[in-house]
């Protein structure tokens, strides 16, 4: 790599950290958005469910 192995080497380091640090931050918002999307769903019920109550 004419002296410059150190330089390659390391930008692929870096890429591939930034990439896994992408892919757990991508999953992390997917889990509470589900975690949210689940809350909601969860009150509309209890809500359609006090309606029919009254």
């Amino acid at each position: 790599m004419g002296g410059y192995g150190f330089y390659v080497w390391g930008s692929y380091l870096v890429t591939l950290i930034c990439i896994a640090g992408e892919l757990v931050l991508v999953f992390n918002r997917k889990r509470t958005l589900l975690k949210h999307l689940s809350l909601i769903h969860q009150s509309n019920k209890q809500e359609k469910r006090n309606e029919t109550a009254s």
